[in-house]
């Protein structure tokens, strides 16, 4: 960027070269061989040595001098200076010292190769934005210029020409407005007022930070938080730093000082005597004051147009500059200050949006990340959204939770796209997977159900408008079974799952490979459902794209450094320290390019002592063996009177009904857990049985009547070769 600030010079011809328009403003600011301690602002005061440079224009009260000169010898150390501008105060230039001490370490290397080139060539180096770094440690932007210093002398020119307020209005406003989060679109406020005064600090109300509707508020309800304070230095104790609570007294003084007649303005309080007799209390003065020396203030209010239907302006919070009291606040100072707090305002404003946006997304995210396992299999996740400059939380999810007859579903998805829109329709095929799974569907008729339901919440042009897009959505299904220690899982565009083996050793899960959700370009195939063994201490490992891939590396050595991390997961770690571990360790630090989530589901499945299953002919007389065979197990699990005698007659009924209108082989499946027993009776059929009222005569029916009152639920389970009815009851 080629700033062109203000100048007290009048302009040249349109002729001119660079070096000529620079060297001629110059010419009365480079100082004379003899007179370097003249030119420097310490120089003592009184005769030719405190007067202007000749042909320099008198500083009118309106006006700004912004320019500056150091001369260089060829040693790249300071021979002569003229920095009596005001802007320049604070920046600290000696004698025979190096120029590069002036400048942020990062910049060394770049301004003294721009300065050796000057020195080499003879070539003008042209007004270029650069910072210096002032005694307290702030920064001053420029414009500088490298000039060869004109004959006889040797060595570099160098012009200084701060920045003109407007220019860093202007600068700040732009960068000001980058930023989504509140802390640090407050903090770049505070750091841009610097420009006005000494200390700068942001208080900001409390709906701001916690994302609540701006409402107008009385001076007395109004609460201020301190956001924001610059410069950063060590400051006395009591002071008001950053995350501290505004005094509730402080706060009614601030807003009602602003909103006086109920408009907000500006005001200003000139001297400390004046400041504590407003505060009228010792303790308010050491939380606010900055410091004991004498001191004025300019409060202006963060304001924004009230919501509709209610007029007014709302104040979002108070900004407050302070300087020394001989440094009056002009009338254009405060014009400045105003426009400045006014365009934050409206970045503060949407910074609150996104911070209620956000936290509604990102509640929903933890809301649908897995709770505890059971005593089959242990699970823990972990979800590190992007950065808050992003568009939002993502649209990724994992879950877990128990299926009937013991089992368990593990559940990962992606949906295209950030924010609320996103995290909709992530909430919408997480929660209908969920209630497909609890009613009996496999994990690829659940994935069909998906692949229409995308197409039906999925207004493409809304939103893909709003960042995201349900069609393209991704989502992995596996259903854990810990009495047969075997997983079936199905995948609909989604990354492979990995198996760890107790052994350590790991591979990933490849299912028949199948488009994402609401692909209708494609040739619709049914979705593929493979089964695989997972023997006890096995890990499943499901996980988002964000953990893998990179766009400096392909995903194939993304997924083998994801193995590779899996592996190292022994079975006596803590499983969720374990997975910050792996998270930690396959993502860089700072920024997210993506979303991150990762689920390690670690399985032990169910001892042999605590499961009984029986495959039995479909006979008339099956129901009286299946008896015969449960009731001694029913004893050494310890379920006497009542209960057992409950179940036998639950068991008693589903074999009938599965003889009598099913088809084929009866097989039963008994499962103790704890206080509950799991009973599951499969079939060759596929009618569904339903819960009926009959007559009083009405013989049809009486069995499921008879398990809907024993049990606590029961329900139906489609297989690959039929169905299973299962109930379960309180033992």
């Amino acid at each position: 960027m080629d700033p062109t600030p203000s100048s007290p010079f009048p302009p040249p011809s349109s002729s001119a070269s660079p070096y000529d328009m620079v060297s001629g403003a110059l010419a009365d600011y480079v100082p004379r061989a003899g007179t370097t301690a003249a030119a420097g602002r310490d120089a003592p005061s009184g005769g030719d040595h405190a007067r202007r440079p000749s042909g320099a224009r008198e500083e009118s009260e309106d006006e700004e001098q912004i320019l500056g000169v150091v001369n260089l010898d060829r040693e790249l150390r300071i021979t002569g200076r003229n920095l009596d501008a005001a802007p320049f105060t604070g920046v600290s230039v000696a004698p025979g010292s190096a120029f590069v001490d002036l400048l942020p370490p990062g910049d060394v290397p770049t301004v003294t190769q721009r300065l050796r080139r000057v020195l080499d060539t003879g070539e003008a180096h042209v007004a270029r934005v650069q910072s210096l770094r002032r005694d307290d440690g702030t920064e001053l932007l420029v414009s500088m210029s490298i000039l060869p210093a004109a004959p006889p002398q040797q060595g570099l020119t160098v012009s200084l020409i701060a920045m003109a307020k407007r220019l860093h209005l202007y600068a700040s406003a732009t960068a000001i407005g980058m930023s989504l989060d509140i802390g640090e679109t407050a903090q770049s406020l505070a750091q841009s007022l610097l420009a006005w005064g000494d200390v700068a600090a942001v208080d900001l109300d409390y709906a701001v930070w916690t994302g609540e509707a701006v409402t107008e508020q009385t001076h007395e309800r109004i609460r201020l938080r301190r956001a924001a304070l610059a410069p950063d230095r060590a400051w006395p104790e009591g002071y008001l730093t950053p995350g501290d609570n505004l005094p509730r007294e402080a706060s009614r003084l601030l807003a009602g000082a602003v909103m006086r007649d109920d408009v907000p303005r500006a005001i200003v309080m000139s001297g400390r005597e004046a400041i504590e007799q407003t505060l009228a209390d010792p303790h308010l003065v050491r939380t606010m004051v900055p410091g004991d020396r004498p001191v004025s203030v300019a409060c202006i209010p963060l304001v924004v147009e009230g919501p509709e239907g209610a007029p007014g302006a709302v104040v979002l919070g108070v900004t407050e500059v302070w300087r020394r009291p001989d440094r009056l606040f002009s009338e254009g100072e405060l014009l400045d200050l105003q426009e400045l707090v006014a365009k934050t305002a409206r970045h503060v404003d949407l910074a609150r949006q996104h911070q209620r946006e956000h936290a509604q997304v990102l509640a929903l995210q933890r809301r649908l990340l897995p709770r505890a396992g059971s005593d089959t299999i242990e699970v823990a996740s972990v979800y590190e959204p992007t950065t808050p400059d992003s568009a939002g939380v993502g649209g990724d999810w994992v879950n877990s939770f128990p299926l009937p007859g013991d089992r368990t579903a593990l559940v990962v998805g992606d949906v295209v796209g950030h924010g609320l829109g996103a995290a909709a329709a992530m909430g919408q095929l997480s929660m209908e997977a969920r209630a497909l799974l609890s009613a009996g569907l496999g994990p690829g008729e659940v994935l069909e159900r998906l692949d229409e339901t995308v197409t039906l919440l999925d207004d493409s042009d809304a939103g893909l408008a709003a960042g995201y897009s349900a069609l393209g959505s991704t989502c992995c299904i596996a259903v854990y079974d810990p009495v047969d220690h075997r997983v079936a899982i199905s995948n609909a565009g989604h990354l492979p799952p990995v198996l760890v083996h107790p052994d350590g050793s790991a591979k990933t899960v490849a299912a028949q490979p199948h488009p994402a959700l609401g692909a209708e370009f494609v040739v619709r195939e049914p979705f593929d459902v493979q089964e695989f063994a997972a023997p006890p201490g096995s890990l499943l490992v499901l996980y988002t794209d964000g953990l893998v891939e990179d766009p400096a590396a392909s995903i194939d050595e993304g997924l083998g450094r994801l193995t590779d991390a899996v592996r190292e997961v022994h079975p006596w770690d803590d499983l969720q320290q374990a997975a910050r571990r792996v998270v930690a360790g396959l993502t860089p630090p700072g920024h997210l390019r993506d979303d991150v989530t990762l689920l390690l589901a670690r399985m032990t499945g169910r001892r042999g002592r605590d499961t009984a299953t029986w495959h039995l002919p479909a006979r008339d007389d099956t129901a009286a063996r299946t008896r015969a065979l449960a009731s001694p197990l029913l004893r050494r699990w310890h379920i006497g009177g009542q209960a057992r005698d409950s179940a036998l007659l639950v068991i008693s009924e589903l074999v009938t009904n599965a003889v009598r209108f099913g088809a084929g082989p009866v097989t039963v499946r008994l499962v103790k857990s704890g206080s509950l027993l799991s009973c599951e009776v499969g079939d060759a059929g596929n009618g569904r049985p339903r819960l009926h009222r009959g007559g009083l005569l009405d013989d049809s029916g009486r069995g499921l009547h008879v398990v809907h009152k024993l049990t606590t639920r029961w329900g139906v389970r489609w297989t690959e070769t039929g169905k299973a009815v299962w109930a379960e009851l309180e033992s």
